[in-house]
């Protein structure tokens, strides 16, 4: 039986964008349900449930497809691949939510952010408050937060994809 060599960059789009698209819904079922206000983390945490299940399925159909072969660095290909690439559409996403469908939302997060704060530290100073908001609002300023979340996502694609590929490798 002979083999097709299979692209890992062409097989991994349509992961990516499945598994960008899961953060995209569930980002949007957080903010019409009010949980994103309230720190609400589980839904997030679903996220991270699917992430390396999406990851290991996609290494597994790209063996399958691949005649049954699959190198190690097949695997780190096709993990880090759909990680960017969900990254990249949740960071569309991000933007386009922030800027044009609720541009006061990140100050609605600073301000719940600062009530938090106070209420779990209230003997915080002005000062000690004000040195945690500048750390908050470099964190959610759109280039830092869109740059950290493409990074941790390829981090995290290439651990996911290392232990795919060290299971199912078979050259």
């Amino acid at each position: 039986m002979e083999t097709q060599n299979l692209a890992p960059g062409k097989f991994s789009i349509n992961y990516g964008v499945i598994l960008g698209l899961v953060m995209v819904v569930i980002s949007v079922l957080t903010y019409v349900t009010g949980l994103a206000l309230k720190g609400a983390q589980w839904p997030t945490a679903i996220y991270y449930l699917i992430f390396p299940i999406v990851i290991f399925y996609a290494v597994s159909q790209y063996k399958k497809k691949n005649g049954n072969l699959l190198s190690l660095s097949e695997a780190l290909k096709v993990g880090v691949l759909i990680a960017i690439i969900s990254a990249i559409v949740f960071v569309i996403y991000s933007l386009i939510f922030n800027y044009i469908i609720d541009p006061d939302f990140m100050n609605q997060m600073m301000d719940v952010a600062r009530d938090n704060m106070l209420e779990q530290n209230p003997d915080m100073t002005q000062e000690m408050v004000d040195q945690g908001m500048k750390f908050v609002e470099m964190l959610t300023n759109p280039a830092i937060s869109s740059a950290l979340w493409l990074a941790l996502s390829g981090l995290f694609g290439l651990i996911y994809g290392l232990i795919a590929g060290l299971i199912m490798k078979k050259e």
